[in-house]
């Protein structure tokens, strides 16, 4: 079981930038990689970027190809998602998760195992 904490969500103007944290403990080392995810009212739960621990292999959405990047810092057990160019689209509650595997396809909300509790991002205009 991994346990995961997310931070650094806050109010942005349009334009501006945020670098969100995942902070992950409890069992670690069944973990193959760590995804972000985001959710507004009404609508599923989206993929924005993915990262493995071992390789650092990165994976994103089309909607935010070189506005995001995600990245891990391996001594820390932490993951980060840097936002740039930020549209008030990106308003979400921004969601941190664990998987064992990608087999299933790492933007399936379906292959990850753990979860974190989210933090919100708002963009104004």
């Amino acid at each position: 079981q991994v346990q995961l904490v997310e931070s650094g969500g806050g109010l942005v103007q349009a334009g501006g930038s945020l670098r969100l944290s995942c902070a992950a403990s409890g069992r670690t080392f069944n973990s193959y990689g760590m995804g972000w995810f985001r959710q507004t009212p009404g609508k599923e739960r989206e993929f924005v970027a993915a990262i493995t621990w071992n390789t650092g292999n990165t994976y994103s959405a089309d909607s935010v190809k070189g506005r995001f990047t995600i990245s891990r810092d391996n001594a820390k057990n932490t993951v980060y998602l840097q936002m740039n160019s930020l549209k008030p689209e990106d308003t979400a509650v921004y969601y941190c998760a664990a998987s064992t595997s990608y087999r299933a396809g790492y933007s399936s909300r379906w292959v990850y195992d753990s979860w974190g509790q989210g933090t919100q991002v708002t963009v104004s205009s």
